[in-house]
Formats: C-alpha cells, structure tokens, sequence
C-alpha cells in the first residue's frame, strides 16, 4: 500500500510570516537619560548631547524611541533624535519595542505581492521561533483577503478556516 501525503498534494500555499521577522537587535532610546533633574528637556544641553553622542553604536540596530518618565518633551526633540538615529539605525520609530517589531513587520507585508497568491488556497503559518505581532496576521489578513480563494491559519495538517470566496454562479 503506497502512502499518500495529502498536504503535499493538497494545492496549500504556506505563507510564513516568521520569514519575514527582521533578525537585527532591538533597543530603547529613552530620552529620560536627557532630562533635566528628570523634567524637563533643555534645548541647549540636548543639542550639545547630540553633537557629542557617539551614534556609530546604533549601527544596523532597530531603535524604539520614547521617554519612560511623565515628562512634556517638544515633539521637535523626538524629530531631531531621529535625524540623529537615522543614519545609523535600520528603523526608528516612536513608541515601544511592541511598536517597533510591528512596523518592521508591516514594511515587511508591505513587499508582499498580494498578486502571488491570486485564488490560492493559502495558510498562514501559526508557530514561529520568534515572535510574530498579532498586528503582523491582521494586516496579512487585509492584504490577502480580496485576491485568495481561502484563508486558512495554522499549519497545512491542522488549519483553522478563515475566509473561502463564495462561487459565484454561472448565469445561462
């Protein structure tokens, strides 16, 4: 008796997000460290700072931007920290480290041709060894939905069904 694997002949495409995950180091940039006595932010000091900081450490990095004390910190000094940041840096973005992988993922869904998957019957792979933002399989969600004959999340043996396009039926 011959044994038949059936996921293989089973037309699935998998679609694995955890390929997409970006593999450099994540880091906080927490402008706290240039407060005044914690509080405020002094122009003068902070720009003297931004001159002097050596930024070559941000080389490659994914940098997460914030301020972790209950400060007023000018957007401008957010602005003038990325200006900074930028040339070294892979990303920057405001927020939290959640935020940051977020946005890298998006950029990465952003580069996925929804046009690969045109009436595929697709599975959005489920376990990864890193961690994939809940955020990444709603926007993959978004983009796939109007070109695929199904959406499905898990993996090919043990899917969870999520979309199937209805047929449309032919008129005589």
């Amino acid at each position: 008796m011959e044994i038949v694997n059936r996921v293989a002949n089973s037309g699935l495409v998998t679609l694995d997000l955890e390929e997409l995950y970006h593999p450099g180091e994540r880091v906080v940039y927490d402008l706290k460290d240039n407060l005044y006595m914690g509080l405020i932010l002094k122009e003068k000091d902070f720009r003297e700072f931004l001159k002097t900081h050596d930024w070559s450490q941000y080389n490659g990095k994914n940098v997460a931007v914030t301020c972790s004390e209950d400060a007023i910190v000018p957007t401008w000094a957010y602005m003038l920290l990325t200006l900074h940041l930028q040339p070294h840096a892979h990303m920057v973005v405001f927020g939290s480290l959640q935020d940051l992988e977020e946005k890298l993922y998006f950029d990465a869904i952003a580069q996925i041709n929804p046009d690969d998957y045109r009436d595929a019957r697709v599975v959005v792979k489920g376990c990864s060894k890193v961690p994939v933002p809940t955020a990444a399989y709603v926007e993959v969600t978004r983009l796939l939905k109007p070109v695929v004959q199904s959406l499905m999340f898990g993996e090919p043996c043990s899917t969870v069904p999520l979309f199937k396009r209805p047929k449309v039926a032919l008129s005589n």
